[in-house]
């Protein structure tokens, strides 16, 4: 989540990152790994008021890191190998950085209209690629 993140803040002045942090226009959207759901975890969001959209159970196809940045990092990063943790990070540093503003804002339409189509689909599953 940093790495993204980080990512994020390249595009995003920071004067609207406060603002968007203060005033809570935004929801935070994390799949149901168990870290994500973990007590400390919960507690820190519960804490500071932090607006969560509830993640649906077995949905991978609405968790943007498994339809948009794993294939992404596994494409560039195949293959590889690394002798150290750092190196990993730093490798994984430079294939963030490579994304774009358009690669995120894309990402997020994609992300939008698969959970516009779970909607419609009354939370149901459904086949195929609904982010198209």
């Amino acid at each position: 989540m940093v790495l993204i993140a980080n990512s994020y803040r390249r595009f995003t002045p920071l004067s609207q990152v406060i603002y968007v942090w203060r005033e809570q226009t935004w929801l935070l959207h994390h799949d149901n790994a168990p870290a994500h759901n973990a007590v400390p975890t919960q507690q820190f969001l519960s804490a500071n008021k932090i607006p969560v959209i509830q993640h649906p159970p077995y949905t991978p196809d609405l968790a943007p890191c498994d339809f948009f940045l794993f294939p992404k990092m596994k494409f560039k990063l195949k293959g590889r190998r690394f002798d150290t943790i750092e190196d990993i990070k730093a490798e994984t540093q430079k294939v963030l950085d490579t994304l774009t503003e358009k690669t995120f804002q894309d990402a997020f339409q994609k992300w939008s209209r698969r959970w516009d189509r779970r909607l419609r689909a009354g939370g149901n599953y459904f086949e195929g690629d609904g982010g198209r």
